[in-house]
């Protein structure tokens, strides 16, 4: 796995600090509590402490590097994130720096520090993996200074901070591996360490089992290709668990399904050569369910947590499906292919059914699915929609706590007409340049049993082409951030909403 920078909490910083990072707000508002700059000075130099905005003051042996952190009554830990991304990326040569967040107000100290944790360790993640002369990284260092009163709060927040960062780096490196570097095989194997490491179960199906369980959406996509699928399934069971039991004295689970299409050519519907690029990080559902439930244990997450995973190529070999095939999936439910670059719903119906089957009680499902919610939301934001309410809202203030946009999507009952099919239960793609990501969503529906479910369509923040605040170009691994907040905080018992769509009259 790609390094990490060392990290620790103090409430004093050494002597031999190169740099210092102290955040600065908006407004009449001190620049830090001991040794900082003049603000006169600052706003000179035209520092208006905007959120990631920075200003580098050096003597020549050391710098201090001032942070915008905004408006100081709105500070929370995506701002903090941010600065601290921000920090990391002022840095050069540096190894022993400091991070001051002492008399910062709010946020507790847990979540500050596991906020600028994420951040200093995102914007520092390098894949050197394939490079012949790899750039060689200083040995870095970080001092968080707290309050001494801050300190145990802080030491929390910097083990959180790193369990998840951990998990971050994990599915950014999967997905930024070549697709001939990880197959499905090689995916199914890196699980296995990820599990051994997070002290979580693991469980691979080979393409022998996956016949047996009839996985028929995962074996069509997978006759295009030589290398032989796999459905990885992963289970934590929470040591302590006792406070979340229900009156039937279960430990509520929640599943995750995440798409492992390892590359996307789109099969006999052959994309464009363009439109290949990128395709390996078409697994990164996959990664970003399976890094979840691995780092579940480090988090002490009270829920039990499956996560299951179909993986394999979507190839045009001889033995491809061919549009006008039909699949039958493991409920029974057949579905004629009509588009076979519209796969990663036929693996994730048989990934959905086997999630029903654990009878959670609360079902996500996690994809870079489709083009067309790309074209409506941008390379920034990903889908949320689904058939609970209740799950729905848990799930969007995840991922505002995690830092990671979303934004609410209908699901019309009225388009599943769009899916009808003259042969079978109903087709893979509905009516052309129309409704594109909410006609996916109403294909996956059918496979949840009307158990609480949540799809996150992930297709345009999966990766970036250029690096901003804690991201670097490549993979991003979103969604493992929003997975880990929504498990971590999940109280299940709520009575189920309204579908999405209903708050829209239609439907």
């Amino acid at each position: 796995m790609s390094p990490l920078p060392s990290f620790e909490t103090t409430t004093s910083a050494p002597a031999g600090a190169e740099a210092t990072g102290r955040l600065v707000g908006t407004g009449p508002v001190a620049l830090g509590r001991e040794g900082g700059v003049s603000e006169e000075l600052a706003r000179r130099r035209g520092f208006c402490a905007t959120v990631g905005e920075r200003l580098v003051l050096a003597d020549g042996e050391r710098s201090e590097i001032l942070l915008g952190a905004g408006d100081p009554g709105r500070f929370g830990t995506f701002e903090a994130r941010r600065a601290a991304a921000v920090f990391a990326r002022a840095l050069a040569g540096e190894s022993e720096c400091v991070l001051d967040l002492r008399g910062v107000p709010a946020p507790p100290a847990r979540d500050l520090v596991q906020a600028v944790v994420e951040g200093v360790a995102g914007a520092s993640y390098r894949f050197e993996h394939y490079r012949s002369a790899r750039r060689e990284e200083p040995s870095r260092r970080v001092h968080v200074l707290v309050d001494e009163a801050d300190l145990a709060g802080a030491e929390e927040g910097l083990a959180r901070g790193l369990a998840v960062a951990e998990a971050v780096t994990f599915a950014r490196d999967v997905s930024n591996r070549a697709p001939g570097d990880l197959t499905p095989t090689d995916l199914a194997e890196a699980a296995r360490h990820l599990a051994a490491s997070g002290g979580v179960r693991i469980e691979v199906f080979d393409e022998e089992r996956i016949a047996a369980e009839r996985l028929g959406g995962l074996l069509g996509v997978a006759r295009g290709s030589a290398e032989p699928p796999r459905l990885v399934k992963m289970t934590y069971e929470p040591d302590d668990g006792v406070a979340l039991r229900g009156a039937d004295g279960r430990v509520p689970t929640v599943a995750l399904v995440g798409k492992g299409i390892t590359f996307d050519s789109g099969g006999l519907s052959l994309k464009p050569p363009t439109s290949m690029i990128g395709m390996k990080h078409d697994m990164s559902g996959a990664a970003a369910v399976l890094a979840t439930a691995a780092a579940c244990r480090a988090l002490g997450v009270g829920v039990r947590v499956v996560a299951i995973a179909p993986v394999t190529e979507n190839m045009p070999g001889g033995r491809a499906i061919k549009p006008g095939d039909v699949l039958t999936i493991r409920n029974g439910k057949t579905i004629e292919v009509l588009n076979t670059d519209a796969e990663g719903r036929l693996v994730l119906s048989d990934g959905l059914v086997l999630a029903t089957e654990e009878e959670p009680d609360a079902i996500v499902d996690v994809a870079t699915l489709t083009g067309a919610c790309v074209v409506a939301l941008g390379g920034e934001v990903a889908g949320v929609m689904g058939n609970d309410s209740v799950v729905l809202g848990a799930l969007e203030e995840a991922a505002r706590r995690a830092g990671e946009p979303v934004w609410r999507l209908p699901l019309p009952s009225s388009y599943r007409r769009h899916l009808d099919s003259d042969i079978a239960d109903l087709k893979n793609v509905g009516k052309e340049r129309e409704a594109g990501a909410l006609v996916a969503g109403l294909v996956l529906e059918e496979f949840v049993a009307g158990r609480p479910w949540a799809h996150l369509d992930i297709a345009g923040p999966a990766h970036v082409d250029e690096a901003r605040y804690e991201l670097q170009k490549g993979a991003t691994a979103f969604g493992v951030r929003t997975l880990l907040e929504f498990v971590g905080s999940f109280e299940p018992g709520g009575a189920a909403g309204p579908r999405s769509a209903d708050h829209l009259g239609v439907g």
